[in-house]
């Protein structure tokens, strides 16, 4: 049987943790169909599975992935891809996870690569990422959100000129923008990554879902909107067991014992 395009792992240490490698060394984990589909399969798999509270999503040492298949898209036409609405089957499965996703970027993430990265809630990056959007280069735009996510990242300024000149970024210039959470050594990357899933990990699973529910309705409404929703669905925490688990714990002055209720 040939190797699968994503790799899964449940992990008992840090708990709660499903680790999703990309499994396309040779072209350097391009993004193609099949590897989209094995993706989308694990993706709403681990979210539905009451075991897994954090994903993480990472690649190789020299890419996390760099970009779309090109050769396989060369000779594509418009009419083919436009009537097999290229992209948007599969490739957005990220989009409707509920959990967090954590992207730990090593080397390059490029075109499609940065763009899965970005439908990540988090990016922590190795001291030698490269970041970019550059399809310019080869006659074509981003198509897979690198013109309205990044914006949204680094605002417009940056995001122009990135997507206009197709260059490579640093992780520290894409930390300093905005786009990457921290940049940590290259040999402490999944390191430091376990360490934030676990404490993500740890804490009540309703409550940390709100948190990614809410921040995201940020980039969907208006500031009131936005604060209207966060505020019912602070409110609604005071149904949780685990509300009333944490606060008797800090008051009691003791480690909470969520039950993800």
């Amino acid at each position: 049987m040939s190797e699968p395009l994503v790799r899964v792992e449940k992990l008992t240490q840090p708990a709660k943790v499903a680790l999703i490698t990309f499994n396309r060394p040779k072209v350097m984990n391009a993004l193609n169909d099949a590897l989209a589909e094995e993706l989308a399969e694990q993706l709403a798999a681990l979210d539905a599975d009451p075991d897994v509270h954090v994903i993480v999503v990472t690649g190789n040492e020299k890419a996390f992935a760099a970009g779309a298949d090109i050769a396989a898209m060369a000779e594509w036409t418009y009419a083919k891809v436009y009537n097999d609405n290229y992209i948007t089957k599969h490739w957005e499965a990220a989009k409707s996870v509920r959990k967090p996703l954590i992207a730990a970027v090593s080397g390059y993430a490029l075109g499609g690569g940065c763009e899965f990265a970005m439908m990540c809630d988090v990016i922590i990056a190795a001291d030698n990422a490269k970041f970019g959007q550059p399809e310019i280069s080869i006659g074509t735009i981003p198509g897979m959100g690198g013109t309205q996510r990044l914006p949204r990242a680094v605002g417009k300024a940056k995001a122009m000129e990135w997507c206009l000149t197709g260059r490579f970024v640093t992780a520290q210039e894409a930390e300093a923008a905005g786009l990457v959470a921290r940049v940590v050594p290259a040999d402490k990357l999944m390191e430091e990554v376990m360490a934030t899933a676990g404490k993500i990990a740890s804490f009540s699973l309703p409550a940390v879902m709100k948190v990614k529910e809410t921040i995201n309705a940020a980039f969907e409404t208006t500031l009131a909107q936005g604060l209207t929703f966060e505020r019912r669905e602070f409110h609604a925490t005071f149904a949780l067991a685990d509300q009333k688990e944490g606060m008797r714990a800090f008051v009691e002055k003791r480690k909470p014992d969520f039950k993800n209720q």
